[in-house]
C-alpha cells in the first residue's frame, strides 16, 4: 500500500539557505539594536485565552472575525494562537506584577498566526519583531521608539526608499469629536461606500479612512481631518513627537488618513512604507495605545510600540549567502583524524568559525576546501612519515588569523 508524501500546510513555509541567512540576520540586527536601547528581552506564550485577543482587538476586526486560530483544549477553555504580540504583553504586565518596572521597555520576536489569504511577504504561520514601552505618557517614548526603528532599518541596510508616514489621532477627546464628524460624513454617501465601509460605519469608522476599494477613495479625499479637532494639549503632544525626530534626525512625512481603527489607540501613529514590496508596502508599524489595558481590565496605563514583519525584512535585505567559514581543517590522512578534531575544535574555543574536512577520497580533500571558499585551510598530511601542517590564507584573512594558524601548525 503506498502512502501519500505529506505536504507543508499552506500558508507555512520551510526556510533554508540564503533565506535562513537573511531572516537570521534580521533577528540578529534587532537584538543587537535593541540592546543598544536598553529594551529587556520578554518571551510570551504562544496561546492565550481567546479573551485577550478578542477583548484587545476588538470583535468587529477582521483578525478576530475571520483570523484567528482558535480551539477549544481538553478542559472546555477557548485558546487562541497568538495572532500579535501586544495583547499576550499587557495581559503579562497586569498579571505578572511588571508594573513595578514601569516605565518598561520590552521586545520580542517569534512566530504569530493568522488564517488569511496567503501572498508574497504574508503568510498563515509569520514572524514578527516588536518593542513596547508600558507606563510612559510622555512623547520622548514615542520618539525613542521611532528613532530605534529608524536605525533598526537603516542598519539592516534598507532605509533608501522607505519613508516614515506620521499621524496624530489626538487625544480621547479629540477623537471622539473626529469620530463623530466622520460618522456624520460617511452616513450622507453610506450607499455607495463599499460593503466593508458601510459595516464599518457602524462599527470602526476611521478603518474607512484606511479603504483601498476605489468606491471609498471618492469619499476619502474630502473626509474631515483630525487636525480640526485637535486640543491644544493633543496638538503639543503630536508637536513634541515631531520636534523629537528632528533633533535626532528622522525623517517623516506627514500622513493625514493613517489610522488605527481601535477604541483604545490615542495620539501617534506611524507605519514605514515602501513601494519595493507590491501592494503590501507597510514593513513597519505601530501607534500609542494609551487605553488598552483599561479593555483588558487593568488600570489606565499609556503605552506605545511597534511592531514588524521579519519576512518582509528579510526580503528587501535580499540574499545574505551563506557565511564562509574562517577555516576549514583538511585531514588528508586518515590517521591524523584525531588530530584534526583536536585542531577545530581549538580554533572554535578562540572564537573561530571552522570546519573540518576529514571524508571521501583524502587525495581530493583539500581541492573540496577550497572549493568551500573559506578564509583560511589548515591541512594535516603525513610527511616523511612524521604529522605535518601547512597553511593557506586569502587576503581577506585577518593578520589575527593568520598568526593563530600558524601558531597551531608549528605546534602540530
Amino acid at each position: 500500500m503506498s502512502t501519500q508524501t505529506p505536504q507543508p500546510i499552506r500558508g507555512t513555509q520551510d526556510i533554508f539557505g540564503p533565506d535562513a541567512e537573511a531572516f537570521a540576520f534580521v533577528v540578529e540586527t534587532f537584538e543587537r539594536v535593541r540592546k543598544l536601547y536598553r529594551f529587556r528581552r520578554v518571551e510570551m506564550p504562544v496561546f492565550e485565552k481567546t479573551a485577550v485577543f478578542s477583548r484587545s482587538l476588538g470583535e468587529t476586526t477582521d483578525v478576530v472575525s475571520k483570523e484567528m486560530y482558535s480551539f477549544e483544549d481538553r478542559g472546555g477553555e477557548s485558546l487562541t494562537l497568538r495572532p500579535e504580540f501586544t495583547a499576550g504583553i499587557a495581559r503579562a504586565f497586569i498579571t505578572d506584577g511588571w508594573q513595578q518596572y514601569a516605565p518598561l521597555k520590552v521586545a520580542t520576536h517569534g512566530p504569530l498566526f493568522r488564517y488569511e489569504r496567503p501572498q508574497k511577504g504574508r503568510y498563515r504561520q509569520f514572524h514578527q519583531i516588536d518593542a513596547e514601552v508600558i507606563g510612559a505618557g510622555e512623547p520622548q517614548a514615542d520618539v525613542e521608539l521611532l528613532v530605534m526603528a529608524d536605525q533598526l532599518l537603516k542598519e539592516l541596510g534598507i532605509a533608501d526608499g522607505v519613508t516614515l508616514q506620521l499621524n496624530t489621532l489626538g487625544d480621547a477627546e479629540s477623537r471622539e469629536k473626529w469620530r463623530s464628524q466622520l460618522v456624520a460624513y460617511f452616513m450622507g454617501a453610506k450607499d455607495q461606500l463599499s460593503e466593508d465601509s458601510q459595516e464599518r460605519l457602524a462599527k470602526n469608522p476611521l478603518r474607512i479612512l484606511d479603504s483601498k476599494d476605489p468606491r471609498d477613495k471618492v469619499f476619502t479625499a474630502d473626509a474631515p481631518k483630525i487636525d480640526d479637532y485637535l486640543s491644544s494639549e493633543a496638538q503639543d503632544f503630536f508637536a513634541k513627537v515631531t520636534s523629537g525626530l528632528d533633533a535626532a534626525g528622522v525623517s517623516w512625512t506627514r500622513a493625514p488618513t493613517l489610522v488605527r481603527g481601535l477604541d483604545y489607540y490615542r495620539h501617534t501613529a506611524f507605519e514605514f512604507v515602501t513601494d519595493r514590496l507590491g501592494a503590501q508596502g507597510t514593513v513597519l508599524g505601530g501607534g500609542r495605545y494609551d487605553g488598552l489595558m483599561e479593555a483588558l481590565g487593568g488600570a489606565a496605563t499609556p503605552a506605545v510600540g511597534w511592531a514588524a514583519g521579519i519576512e518582509r525584512l528579510a526580503m528587501l535585505v535580499g540574499e545574505k549567502g551563506e557565511a564562509k567559514a574562517d577555516v576549514i581543517v583538511v585531514v588528508e590522512d586518515d590517521a591524523l583524524l584525531t588530530g584534526g578534531i583536536a585542531q577545530v575544535s581549538r580554533l572554535r574555543r578562540e572564537g573561530v568559525s571552522a570546519e573540518l574536512v576529514a571524508s571521501g577520497s583524502a587525495r581530493k580533500r583539500f581541492d573540496k576546501a577550497v572549493k568551500m571558499g573559506a578564509k583560511a585551510i589548515l591541512a594535516l598530511a603525513m610527511r616523511d612519515g612524521r604529522p605535518a601542517a601547512r597553511v593557506r590564507a586569502e587576503d581577506s584573512a585577518s593578520d589575527i588569523l593568520r598568526q593563530l594558524l600558524d601558531a597551531q601548525a608549528a605546534e602540530f
